[in-house]
């Protein structure tokens, strides 16, 4: 089967969702089909918009020839008319992270955002979602679809960590060591973290940072100077875009992965600590819960809520046995979790019945 991928940019960026289409593209390959990746280039919302008017994005779609048309749903804002000019019967299935509607931000920007989203979701045939708590989501704004869940899988990298050394690790003296572990954009809530953090005593954490600071800069030097204003500088050490390695080594050394996002669809970068026996502080806002127990393999507090990061840290930072039970338990769910071979599978069989289904290309 030959396939077709709707990007922004390329797949190399970072972020979980480019991670999946990534890991996607690599499986289906696998499998035999072909798949041709289409990059366009993102700008801004309003600039991406344009898109439906651009000449060279008309040509870039209408020239592929393919069996079923795969699209980021980031990609939103640039496909609406163009996916409704389609005269052909290929069947158009939409990559649904999570809604971008969904995001913390001024209500009247998501009320135009939720109207471009809706009318996109609305031209396409199928879905395949990253979620439970997306496909709802989806279906709140358009109603019953046609789709798949097929969560990320955890295994990206090899943790290799044992359950006795998740035990030694939780005991070991001196500070509750944290890690966060995201690109650094608002939605991502390490503003928050640092505020909990501080109201902490200095001594009882430190803090990691990972995470990419080049796509929202003015984010990042927002965070340099918040770090200098609460006076968490000897505390905090941000590492910056890092490679698998250097990360696995990060993460093989952490008791924590927090990461108190304002919104995730799922939270692949929950999962993946939860593989090295790091309990995750997640948000309540979006599909978190799906990947975090909250209570047993981590703790899941309200978005914009510093206090309640700093209750959640200074627990487990109190109670090394509790934070010993929780690694353990989300190493055990993390065992237990589909991998990514389960979710090309799913996948793969999906876009084979849709295009069964859509018949012989005329």
């Amino acid at each position: 089967m030959r396939l077709g991928l709707v990007v922004y940019d390329g797949l190399e960026r970072t972020s979980g969702g480019y991670r999946y289409d990534r890991r996607l593209v690599a499986g289906l390959r696998e499998r035999g089909h072909e798949v041709v990746v289409v990059a366009l280039p993102k700008g801004g919302y309003g600039t991406n918009v344009l898109d439906n008017v651009s000449r060279e994005v008309a040509a870039d779609l209408t020239g592929l020839d393919v069996d079923v048309l795969l699209q980021d749903e980031l990609c939103h804002p640039s496909l609406v008319r163009h996916n409704r000019r389609r005269d052909d019967a290929t069947p158009i299935v939409s990559i649904v992270h999570h809604l971008r509607c969904r995001e913390p931000r001024a209500a009247w920007r998501n009320a135009l955002v939720r109207a471009i989203e809706r009318r996109y979701l609305d031209t396409v045939d199928a879905f395949v979602y990253n979620s439970e708590t997306t496909r709802e989501t989806v279906e709140t704004l358009v109603g019953p679809t046609t789709g798949v869940v097929a969560p990320p899988g955890g295994d990206h990298v090899d943790p290799g960590v044992t359950r006795a050394r998740i035990r030694a690790r939780a005991h070991e003296p001196g500070p509750l060591r944290i890690v966060f572990v995201g690109t650094l954009v608002e939605r991502k809530g390490l503003h928050t973290l640092l505020r909990g953090l501080a109201a902490r005593p200095a001594d009882e954490w430190t803090l990691t940072v990972v995470g990419d600071p080049t796509i929202d800069p003015r984010y990042a030097r927002r965070i340099d100077r918040l770090i200098d204003a609460l006076g968490v500088e000897e505390s905090v050490t941000v590492a910056g875009r890092v490679s698998d390695s250097a990360l696995s080594s990060t993460l093989r050394e952490g008791h924590l992965l927090a990461v108190p996002s304002g919104y995730e669809g799922f939270g692949i970068v929950y999962l993946e600590g939860m593989g090295f026996g790091m309990p995750a502080l997640a948000s309540t806002a979006g599909g978190a819960s799906e990947v975090v127990d909250d209570g047993e393999t981590g703790v899941l507090v309200p978005p914009g809520e510093p206090r309640a990061v700093a209750e959640a840290v200074g627990s487990l930072a109190a109670d090394r046995e509790r934070l010993t039970e929780m690694g353990v338990a989300a190493r055990d769910a993390y065992d237990a979790h589909p991998t990514w071979s389960d979710t090309v599978d799913r996948v793969a069989s999906f876009t084979t019945r849709l295009r069964e289904a859509a018949g012989p290309s005329p």
